[in-house]
């Protein structure tokens, strides 16, 4: 048996890009659900800048559900998708094959948020566009009424590409409204910020690839300019990741064809990190039991 397989077996990978791309993928939905299940993995979350990806999910798992993986989507909020927006926040959570199959997370966006845009050096018109939160930590409309719609539906309200003092504000309101289940990027934050988001209740993601030479390269995430993200090394990481606890959540974030396909993607990120000196208990609890429970995997 290869080294790490072993941690494959249970886990759910809730962030995976193998819907239908500008890039090209290394493997398609239905693929990356048989590897899934060859590896006896528990759970796949499909994230799309594009459009919702609950009607993947949902046809997928009327396809191959019998295999034994939980399959879901949600809906980044990206301009493509409908943007920031409760009418598309609320058509989503009903998108499906019928009851239960609708979005499982509304996240603000990725590519479109005044962090992410920054740091891809976007033009100053582009910037203008972008979703941020004030310095006056005013969470602005639509986004209060999104995490009621959350907390109604007890689904993800996932935070986006944003930057750490909006990722705090944004897990405040989020409490103070009942959405208990909040996701937070949280690679690029400063440990005690990592920290105050944990205290917040809100569950940070680390994923593998930052880590990866995919970095290297400029790439088309979500129209046609090429953007490179910043490489970040595992010992970078390591401070960030330990900060959370053992309350993180570890993910791929692979589908593009430059890196393996997500399975093996993820298999290299937990290699990396039992490297670095964390325990298999936590890698484990990190790739199975938290995003189990914060996605509700097999009604967890």
């Amino acid at each position: 048996m290869r080294p790490g397989l072993s941690y494959l077996n249970g886990a759910v990978d809730v962030h995976v890009h193998v819907c239908p791309h500008l890039n090209g993928r290394s493997a398609n939905v239905f693929e990356a659900v048989r590897q899934a299940a060859a590896l006896g993995m528990r759970g796949l979350g499909l994230m799309d800048n594009f459009q919702n990806s609950s009607g993947y999910a949902a046809l997928v798992m009327q396809e191959l559900g019998h295999l034994g993986v939980e399959v879901f989507g949600g809906l980044i909020m990206q301009p493509t998708a409908g943007g920031v927006s409760y009418e598309a926040a609320r058509n989503a959570v009903d998108y499906g094959y019928g009851p239960g199959t609708g979005a499982r997370f509304l996240s603000l966006p990725t590519h479109h948020t005044y962090a992410e845009a920054l740091r891809e050096g976007r033009s100053p018109a582009f910037l203008e566009t972008t979703f941020r939160v004030p310095s006056s930590g005013r969470v602005p409309d639509p986004v209060p009424a999104i995490m009621d719609l959350c907390a109604e539906r007890d689904i993800v309200f996932d935070c986006g590409h944003v930057a750490g003092p909006e990722a705090l504000a944004l897990a405040e309101e989020a409490r103070r409204r009942g959405a208990t289940r909040v996701r937070c990027h949280a690679q690029r934050y400063e440990p005690d910020e990592i920290a105050a988001l944990v205290a917040l209740g809100a569950v940070p993601e680390f994923s593998f690839f930052l880590l990866t030479h995919a970095t290297q390269v400029g790439l088309t995430h979500v129209d046609a300019e090429k953007h490179r993200a910043p490489f970040q090394t595992v010992d970078d990481l390591a401070p960030r990741l330990r900060a959370a606890g053992r309350h993180a959540v570890l993910s791929s974030d692979a589908g593009i064809a430059l890196l393996p396909e997500p399975a093996e993607a993820l298999r290299e990120f937990l290699l990396l990190l039992e490297a670095q000196g964390f325990a298999e208990a936590d890698l484990k609890a990190m790739i199975s039991t938290n995003p189990a429970k914060l996605f509700r995997v097999g009604g967890a």
